[in-house]
């Protein structure tokens, strides 16, 4: 990673501030780096010398990010003075400590900036003002809309002169660097930035933090028994990139797909599954409903009766219809189950066919039955699709799923004896959090029963899937109950094996 970023450094803006080193003088340390040491087998550090020494650049603390662990997390903080026409961007970098490295120097880390008008473009900047020097910031000539700011000590501060107007920051743009960025921007500023930035990344993360902001508060509305909102400016932004055509159709299936259940459930205090699941699946449905138009329209659009093609252009054509044919799926539309089966039986490769599959299974009912067994009808033969197809129906969120995966247990296809089968069926229902936390108990009786049983033909596969109740005390006290108890029954079998007996008895020592 770190090599990568030194690259990504060194092969960005053209500019003393806009990057490490241009493209250029790149080429000079790759023709140093191959001939001090082509044929040899070299360490990362010496590529760097060969980048450092051919250009006498300045990559004071870089190698940290080798010998120090830990990922630094960031603060930035802004301030605006329309008389001076300045915007400051202030830093603060701190990296946790670690066993063995209790303190920490601070990190060379490049965070590329951009700033935006009220209008959502790319202001053009000009020079910026950095440990009592002002520098200028140009390509041959020309303002950039891009630099790449080097913090190297703990705080700093940069300084933008010829601001007008009070911008919107762009920070971190292209993933930068890999750190944990905390900033002063507000809803509003996250709002806007969805909506209009140039930088598909920070546009993405944009919407990432803003849906991990309203859905832990609808979880707490949720759980107060509040009726749930949708923030209508997180609908319009949302549309606006899904309507934009101008944009990379693998960005705007991304930019679509909201936080995963269990990254949301890591935010909380005490993990709640079915608060989480509730809240995701109403902006799931709010969004569907309301981009109905749009998302049927993108369907449409995207549909190829051409022969299977693996190139970026086919894939994100394949990945951005599936996506909206997900959405309108959740609304449990008769016209969109009608439109999925025919996605379905059209589809001209497994991939499409699959999503479509996938998005009918969502909800149940006979054409979540019916697709299933013909699906499994036409590739039975195909080992690799029958364990996908195997994950699909245990992962579901549908209540009471694991009455299914029971069954699928006895399906002539499965097989205990084979880890790759159990992965998929057993290892997929530890990936339903609704399922496997279920408030009755269901879903840890059932993972501790196929455990004991498991232990008894492959240790190794058991030991991984006893790791699912590893995280116990992250829940409410009935489910820490119910936990407990499986892990008690797990630890107390005969003839455990070690590997099991290990990881069941650490889990309940906590």
């Amino acid at each position: 990673m770190c090599w990568l970023m030194l690259c990504n450094f060194m092969i960005g803006y053209d500019s003393s501030y806009g990057s490490i080193m241009d493209f250029t003088i790149t080429v000079t340390g790759m023709d140093l780096y191959f001939k001090r040491h082509d044929g040899q087998a070299v360490t990362c550090e010496e590529f760097y010398a060969a980048m450092r020494d051919a250009n006498g650049a300045n990559f004071h603390n870089f190698l940290l990010w080798y010998s120090q662990a830990g990922t630094p997390s960031v603060k930035v903080t802004s301030s605006f003075n329309a008389e001076a026409k300045t915007y400051s961007l202030k830093f603060s970098q701190e990296v946790p400590p670690t066993p063995g490295q209790s303190v920490k120097e601070p990190m060379f880390i490049p965070v590329a900036v951009g700033l935006l008008d009220s209008n959502g473009k790319d202001m053009p900047l000009t020079s910026v003002y950095h440990e009592g020097m002002l520098e200028p910031i140009s390509t041959n000539g020309q303002p950039v809309h891009t630099v790449v700011l080097q913090v190297k000590k703990k705080e700093e501060e940069f300084v933008f002169s010829n601001i007008s107007k009070q911008p919107i920051p762009s920070i971190l743009r292209g993933y930068s660097a890999p750190i944990r960025l905390d900033s002063d921007l507000t809803d509003d500023d996250l709002l806007f930035l969805l909506a209009h930035d140039s930088d598909e990344f920070n546009r993405w993360e944009a919407g990432q933090v803003l849906a991990r902001k309203i859905m832990l508060s609808l979880v707490s509305d949720f759980q107060q028994n509040k009726p749930l909102v949708l923030n209508q400016k997180f609908v319009h932004g949302l549309k606006s990139i899904l309507c934009d055509t101008s944009l990379d159709k693998e960005f705007i299936a991304k930019a679509l797909t909201l936080p995963g259940e269990g990254e949301i459930m890591d935010m909380l205090e005490v993990a709640d599954p079915d608060a989480v699941h509730a809240v995701r699946s109403f902006i799931r449905k709010h969004l569907a409903s309301e981009l109905k138009a749009e998302f049927l329209s993108t369907v449409e659009s995207n549909r190829s009766t051409e022969p299977y093609i693996f190139n970026h252009s086919s894939m994100s054509r394949r990945t951005l219809k599936n996506v909206a044919l997900a959405y309108l799926c959740s609304l449990e539309d008769p016209e969109i189950t009608s439109l999925a089966l025919h996605e379905y039986k059209t589809a001209t490769n497994m991939t499409e066919q699959f999503a479509a599959m996938v998005a009918i299974a969502q909800n149940p009912g006979k054409a979540r039955d019916d697709v299933l067994a013909d699906f499994y009808n036409k590739w039975e033969h195909d080992f690799l699709v029958v364990t996908k197809w195997f994950a699909l129906q245990s992962m579901s969120d549908i209540p009471g799923n694991v009455e299914n995966v029971r069954k699928l247990l006895k399906h002539p296809a499965f097989d205990m004896h084979n880890p790759n089968k159990v992965y998929s069926l057993i290892g997929g229902f530890c990936g339903s959090p609704v399922n496997l936390h279920a408030k009755d108990g269901s879903g840890y009786k059932f993972l501790g029963e196929i455990v004991v049983q498991l232990d008894k033909i492959n240790p190794q596969v058991a030991s991984r899937m006893v790791s699912a109740f590893s995280r116990w005390r992250r829940y409410d006290e009935t489910r820490q109950a119910l936990a407990k108890e499986q892990l008690e029954m797990i630890a107390s079998a005969n003839g455990l094996s070690a590997n099991v007996f290990e990881i069941s008895s650490k889990s309940l020592a906590g």
